[in-house]
């Protein structure tokens, strides 16, 4: 758990990404609309010139955000893509992606609670072709429909654990343990289902 915290710290210490977790935290707050430059400034308690330096428009702070956020994800598929399709590399697929997840957590969750605007910015489509790119190095092309099926599943797994699980009583170690659980099971049916014969 220790590796967040000194991410925190490492980022409090950049303007650029000061500006970043600032803006995020309103836009998740008060709705991006309504959220201005100005006030984002005031809450850094920098000048607006100053924030301009960085960023000239909310939009651009939103697009590095996620840029910055997905990173991983990137790195992952570029990482997925060298590997052979053995259980093992597909199980640290899923590892990762869960790991990446969790540390964009407030952005996804910004993204859900905003999809409008989301899409209207076009993080919505670069999602979604990083959630391509994540099928095709988990899965194996000639696998059964249905074994297809479990390993899309697996990464939607672990989005219902940030998303659609949030309210159930449970503690939130605990929870991505179980939704991580859940994620892996799924994976390695799938690539059993997949070799057989």
């Amino acid at each position: 758990m220790g590796g967040t915290d000194g991410t925190k710290q490492r980022r409090r210490g950049n303007t650029r990404q000061r500006i970043q977790d600032v803006a995020l935290e309103l836009f998740a707050e008060q709705g991006y609309e309504k959220t201005s430059l100005r006030e984002i400034a005031e809450h850094l308690d920098v000048t607006k010139a100053a924030l301009y330096y960085h960023f000239k428009t909310k939009e651009e702070i939103l697009v590095s955000i996620y840029d910055d956020l997905t990173r991983p994800i990137l790195d992952l598929i570029e990482w997925g893509k060298g590997q052979p399709h053995t259980l093992e590399t597909k199980q640290e697929i899923v590892r990762r992606y869960n790991d990446a997840l969790t540390d964009a957590a407030p952005l996804f969750r910004f993204m859900q609670e905003n999809q409008a605007t989301v899409r209207e910015l076009r993080v919505g489509e670069t999602f979604k072709e990083r959630l391509q790119g994540l099928r095709e190095i988990i899965s194996d092309p000639d696998a059964p429909l249905v074994e297809q099926v479990r390993y899309v599943s697996a990464i939607f797994t672990l989005h219902a654990g940030m998303f659609f699980l949030q309210d159930l009583d449970a503690d939130p170690g605990d929870k991505r343990e179980a939704v991580l659980e859940v994620a892996m099971d799924l994976v390695t049916q799938a690539h059993r289902g997949s070799t057989r014969g």
